[in-house]
Formats: C-alpha cells, structure tokens, sequence
C-alpha cells in the first residue's frame, strides 16, 4: 500500500470521526448522568437541518449555532419527558429519534421543494497549521483539517479535566452512580440531568451541522445514517471516559474510511461491504464490551 493511500485513509478516518466525537462526547456526559439519550439520532438530524437552515441565512458561524440550538431543543423534548415527566428512557429516546428523522423529513420537502437535492450550503474549508501539516503521514491527517476538528483537541482535555478535577463533575458522576446519596447531599439530580441532557443535544447538534457544513455541503433526508447509535456504541467502547470516547470515535472513523481505502487500493469487493463496517463494528463491541465494562451505576435506571 502506498503512503498516498496510507495518508487518504488517516485524513478520512479523521473527518469520519469528527461528527461521531462530538455526539459521543455529549452523549458520554448524559450517561455519567444517569441517562442514556437514543434520542442522540434525532439531534443530529436536526442539527443537521438546522445547520442547513441557519447557515443558507447567515453563513457557517451561524449555521453551526444553529445546529446546537436545534439539537438542544431536541434534547430538550426528550429531558421533559424523561426527567420530569419520568417516561421510559429507551422507548422515548427510540420517539424521539423517529420524531427527528420525520421533522426534518417533512420540513425540509416543504421549505426547499423537490429541488432541495441539489441544494448546497456555505462550508468551512480545511486549515493548514504551518510546520505541523508537513509532517509526514499523520501531518495531512490530524492538522489539515476544519477548524471544528480543531476544537475537538481541546474539547477533549477539557472535559477530562471538568469530570474529575471540578464539583461540576463530582457532581455530575455522583449522580450516575448514586443519586440518593446526591440528593442527600443537597445536589439535585433533575437539574443534573437536564444540564447533563442539554448539553448532550447541543454536541449532538453540532455533530449533525459537521456533516452539513464541514463535509458534504449539502442535506439530505436520514443523513445521520444511524450515527446517533453508533455514538453510544463509542462511550461504551471508550469506557465511558472522555479520552477513551475520543479513541473510540477514530477506531469507528476508520471503520467509515474503510471504502475511502477501498477505492484507492482498487479492493475487488462488493462496495456494500466497506459501507456495512462501521455498522457491523456497532454490534460486535456492543456484544462483547458490555460484559467486560461497567458503566455508570444508575445509567437507565427511573428516578422516582
């Protein structure tokens, strides 16, 4: 295999991971809440068209606040319903997700017509970073990239840091493991978990508007293609830690690129079977991970 080849493969594998860090990173902080979010597939597609809808208005910055703004609201429907209301997590998480992908479905036919195919959105190009670009192989790969990849390295310590160096996120992990022991001790779990959702949505969102803004330019219906699920396939296989989430998101980047490599390396195989990885990867950790790991232990558990 050639470095070309090597090195299309890296950056693919990067630019595939980008949207599924931001909606695992989210998803991993609603989680260490106490929750688990299905309805993680139904904010990316609607941060997706919000994306769309914001950035044809006012351009990329605002098509990326957009996207948040879209994705949170979704969360938000889903903390209602969950938190307050105490509803079944994966049954409303699994509406949700169905809610989204209709939503936007029908929204997006009624606003653009059946000329909305060819529609095309502002995008963010890739940036250079002088000197560290030039770096052979990874170079090309992890800094010539968007400036929303870029954020996603500092995103990642970040958040390290705020679980287990703040109240915050003492306060957040206690209420995934033992929530009356937080209640006792004058934390609520509701407002946790409703920040904890929130904010899940909002990364969610931003993932979805990646895909619009910094990847293909465009919208199309179910577009998220099942990443909401493959997300919390990568917190369990991340071990529900920020960094861990993060190397997980690249292994399932990779996974994606697997028909980037396919096409440059002149594979003899049915193209359906790169496409099908990524997916086929979700089940197999999924069956093995979870009786090896352990998550929070208050995760999908109903609060009364």
């Amino acid at each position: 295999m050639s470095t070309n080849a090597v090195t299309a493969f890296l950056e693919s594998g990067v630019r595939f991971a980008t949207p599924l860090a931001y909606a695992a990173l989210g998803e991993l902080v609603v989680e260490c809440a106490g929750v688990i979010n299905i309805g993680l597939e139904g904010a990316i597609i609607c941060g997706a068209f919000g994306g769309l809808v914001f950035a044809t208005v006012g351009g990329v910055a605002l098509g990326f606040a957009g996207a948040a703004l879209a994705g949170t609201l979704v969360a938000a429907l889903f903390a209602a319903f969950v938190v307050t209301l105490r509803t079944e997590q994966i049954l409303t998480g699994t509406a949700i997700s169905m809610f989204g992908l209709g939503i936007t479905g029908t929204l997006y036919r009624t606003m653009y017509g059946t000329n909305g195919a060819s529609l095309h959105t502002p995008t963010i190009a890739p940036v250079a970073l002088p000197g560290l670009s030039l770096i052979p192989v990874l170079g090309p790969a992890l800094f010539d990239q968007p400036v929303v990849t870029y954020a996603l390295y500092l995103i990642v310590p970040a958040l390290a840091w705020w679980f287990y160096r703040s109240a915050g996120g003492l306060a957040l992990r206690s209420v995934g493991e033992r929530p009356e022991a937080a209640r006792g001790a004058g934390i609520s779990p509701d407002r946790v978990q409703w920040a904890a959702i929130l904010f899940g949505g909002a990364m969610g969102g931003i993932g979805g508007g990646t895909l619009v803004l910094a990847q293909v330019g465009t919208f199309a219906e179910n577009m998220s293609a099942g990443r909401g699920f493959i997300a919390i396939a990568i917190v369990v296989l991340g071990r529900w830690t920020p960094f861990g989430v993060a190397g997980a998101a690249l292994v399932f980047g990779a996974a994606s690129a697997l028909q980037t490599l396919a096409q440059t390396t002149g594979w003899n195989m049915p193209y359906q079977l790169p496409l099908a990885f990524p997916y086929v990867l979700t089940l197999v950790l999924l069956a093995t991970s979870r009786a090896r790991t352990a998550g929070p232990q208050a995760l999908g558990q109903l609060q009364l």
